[in-house]
């Protein structure tokens, strides 16, 4: 049964992405992420990853494609005073998307030979594991990374507040 959801979250989620490239609208492009974000939450359920799959929703889905979408309502983009790009440009982001692909597939063409173990632990992608390792194992980075987010709040706060006279 598992395998029959992957292959169904898989076409899917090929199906949106190249929905995203081909789509002519801005928006309906970042609608099309967002349907390939669920997707991909999908995958991270049958790996048994449930925070992982509720965080991806949360962050890319909920707060990243929201302000994604803000922006592109906000700019108004129009065809006609969108500036074209030349033939040099295009063939350059051909070229480079090209030399990506050939660096993932070298990178990818020994993953055949990865030994998969199928006494796999079921409860590795729990939260309560997860918490296990994070307040176990990384602690102090976990704590540096709350005092940086609480200075980053700060000055976010100073930059925004505007000065009185």
């Amino acid at each position: 049964m598992s395998v029959i959801a992957f292959y169904i979250l898989t076409v899917l989620c090929i199906f949106s992405a190249l929905m995203v490239v081909f789509s002519k609208k801005p928006v309906h492009s970042v609608l099309y992420t967002i349907f390939c974000f669920f997707n991909i939450a999908g995958h991270f359920l049958l790996l048994n990853a449930q925070f992982l799959a509720i965080v991806h929703i949360i962050v890319y889905a909920g707060a990243i494609m929201v302000l994604f979408l803000f922006t592109i309502m906000f700019l108004n983009l129009n065809a006609e005073v969108e500036p074209h790009k030349s033939n040099l440009l295009k063939v350059a982001a051909v070229v480079c998307g090209g030399l990506l692909l050939l660096i993932l597939v070298s990178c990818l063409k020994g993953a055949e030979n990865i030994p998969v173990n199928p006494m796999l632990d079921t409860q590795m992608g729990m939260v309560k594991n997860l918490g296990m390792v994070l307040y176990n194992e990384y602690m102090l980075p976990f704590e540096m990374l709350s005092i940086l987010f609480l200075s980053a709040m700060v000055g976010a706060v100073l930059l925004g507040k505007k000065e009185t006279k």
